[in-house]
């Protein structure tokens, strides 16, 4: 497996927008860049010095840390075409309204 993205996802608790936005990461992640990224999910309320450390203001904030430059999304992650921006990719499946 080849490691093209590193994307941390900082999350508050086990909430249902929480539970949404990582679901919604995995998603997008398997459908169009199988196999090539890394996700790290960050509790904020366990890490409040990461949250600090990186200004992480509101949740569900999506960070690309690699490849730069890094990109910030937040939010629960439900726009495709957001997240692909984002990540500076075309995707493979336009999303259907």
């Amino acid at each position: 497996m080849c490691i093209r993205y590193l994307l941390k996802l900082y999350v508050s608790g086990d909430t249902a927008r929480t539970r949404k936005a990582i679901a919604n990461l995995q998603e997008f992640c398997q459908q169009q860049l199988p196999e090539q990224t890394k996700i790290e999910i960050i509790d904020i309320l366990k890490n409040p010095e990461i949250a600090e450390e990186k200004k992480i203001l509101i949740t569900p904030t999506l960070i690309k840390e690699f490849p730069l430059p890094q990109e910030r999304i937040i939010g629960d992650l439900a726009n495709r075409e957001v997240v692909a921006f984002a990540l500076n990719i075309q995707l493979k499946y336009p999303q259907s309204d």
